[in-house]
């Protein structure tokens, strides 16, 4: 038995479908369920096991579709900048160092080829590399990409006005050409294989999933699909799945209420298609036990059906956090997206009117977002740059432990992995009563506030609702039992708990 995860992309700063796929990984680790997690973005910005690693993948769980038809494995990038100045001979040419010693990139240059050849350092301690670019004429004509070896190269036109790839080549171990693709102006693709054409990408996702060969005992969830024009994936797996269980993951709030009523209900568009044909899914699954009612709900409303749909959290702790030291009094946390949505605005101006009651209440905003400026802005306007600061992107896994609340301004999560992680580390909480992640990590007057709330409401009384909360947080609230009562709530959670809902599920449905 195989779980095979399906996805689009991975980056440096991935979103919460990745970190759920993560949390996913881990737990199918602890439970001993062969997973694997399919990636079928054109990923050459950096080697995409770094990007895996970053996030908490294995390697061994990654297949990506354009590494799938080498034999070269994913691996981080460990080719040593010597091995590639003796392949390429590059002193023996006349080449020449021409940058110093900090540089992400190391630049050799021959006046008498015309040639500048710049290796970037994976890991400039340890003299690794990543790629390897090669610039004729100030225009980029070539680069190379290595992990453990050389897996691929991409060949510019060289154009003055609109330099572009025009062919890629992946390779094998043995260094031989595993396939090529061709690019046209249009972008427009042809991938050249020994003996076989595919002339589009979802022809070769195809082959993938052919080759894949799906049994019965294996399971497919699909997290992510793409419908553009080169990569149609999504329909692809309802229809070649074969023998194998099709589950779908549903990361985010799954309809528009806007445009909902009695006689018709209008999907996520990134869902849509699934919920569409339910006949084809063996079981929807959502984060938490409100989505899964109001999801059930509306199938048997809209299509009268009953679909299977399953509870499991797309987060999980890997042990309770206590705090080592003191917690910081009458200080606040919250960690997101620098985004509107998220109202981080609400927050600075709620704390703000709060400290005219509580003096000393603090807010750190972790995260990093197109909003950081307007919201920096906000926060040196209401002259309140000493007591709420951007902290910016950081690995929180230590950091909660040192605050005494977690206040959160977005008015829809799907689950709200911060807010996982903020009970994990005991602390209290403050939120909207809105789907479904505040409504599950914050039960009102236990573990912290669950405020009333109304779309039509002015931002005037959302902030008045938050700054009320804060102050009685820290004025009359029994803190203690709040806390005990957020470690009680976050127990359901660690990893080895969830791996358990994970084997239950796979057996009930393999057993179905």
């Amino acid at each position: 038995m195989t779980v095979y995860n399906i996805n689009l992309g991975i980056g440096w700063a991935s979103s919460g479908v990745e970190y759920a796929q993560a949390y996913r990984a881990r737990a199918f680790r602890q439970a001993k369920i062969p997973a694997k997690f399919i990636f079928s973005d054109l990923i050459l910005g950096n080697n995409i096991a770094d990007l895996t690693e970053n996030i908490g993948f294995d390697d061994n769980q990654i297949i990506w579709l354009y590494n799938f038809f080498t034999d070269i494995k994913i691996a981080p990038s460990t080719f040593p900048l010597s091995s590639f100045l003796k392949q390429e001979e590059l002193l023996q040419r006349g080449f020449k160092v021409q940058n110093g010693s900090e540089s992400k990139e190391v630049r050799y240059q021959s006046d008498q080829e015309a040639l500048t050849i710049i290796p970037r350092y994976s890991d400039r301690q340890k003299q690794t590399i990543d790629q390897v670019s090669y610039v004729a004429n100030n225009l980029l004509i070539k680069r190379d990409f290595y992990s453990y070896t050389k897996y691929a190269t991409e060949y510019y036109s060289g154009d003055t006005k609109g330099n572009h790839v025009i062919f890629r080549e992946f390779y094998n171990e043995d260094d031989s050409t595993a396939y090529t693709q061709h690019l046209d102006s249009n972008n427009q693709e042809l991938f050249e294989f020994p003996q076989q054409y595919f002339y589009t990408k979802t022809d070769l996702y195809r082959e993938m999933l052919r080759q894949l060969d799906f049994k019965a005992t294996d399971t497919i969830i699909l997290d992510r699909m793409d419908e553009d024009k080169q990569l149609i994936n999504g329909p692809l797996v309802f229809a070649h799945h074969g023998q194998a269980k099709l589950f779908v993951a549903v990361h985010a709030d799954h309809y528009d209420k806007h445009y909902t009523n009695e006689h018709q209900v209008l999907w996520n568009n990134f869902y849509e298609y699934q919920f569409t044909h339910y006949n084809d899914v063996d079981c929807f699954i959502v984060a938490t036990d409100q989505q899964r009612q109001l999801l059930g709900e509306q199938f048997k409303h809209y299509y009268h059906v009953q679909p299977q749909i399953a509870t499991i959290p797309v987060g999980s702790l890997s042990k309770l956090i206590k705090p080592t030291e003191q917690r910081k009094k009458h200080s606040l946390i919250t960690a997101s997206r620098l985004a509107n949505e998220k109202h981080i605005d609400w927050l600075i101006s709620a704390v703000v009117a709060a400290r005219k009651v509580i003096s000393d209440v603090t807010l750190d905003i972790y995260g990093a977002g197109g909003q950081a400026g307007r919201l920096q802005e906000l926060i040196k306007k209401n002259h309140a740059d000493n007591y709420i600061k951007l902290m910016g992107q950081h690995d929180l896994s230590q950091v909660y432990q040192r605050y005494e609340t977690y206040i959160a301004g977005s008015t829809s999560e799907g689950f709200g992995l911060s807010l996982l992680e903020a009970v994990g580390s005991g602390l209290s909480m403050i939120g909207f009563d809105v789907p479904y992640g505040n409504q599950t990590f914050i039960d009102d007057q236990q573990n912290g506030y669950l405020l009333p709330y109304e779309e039509d409401w002015s931002n005037v009384k959302k902030e008045k609702a938050l700054t009320d909360a804060i102050i009685k947080t820290f004025s009359t609230a029994d803190l203690t039992k709040f806390h005990e009562h957020s470690y009680a709530l976050a127990e359901p959670y660690l990893t080895r708990n969830v791996a358990k809902q994970w084997q239950q599920l796979l057996k009930e449905d393999t057993h179905a």
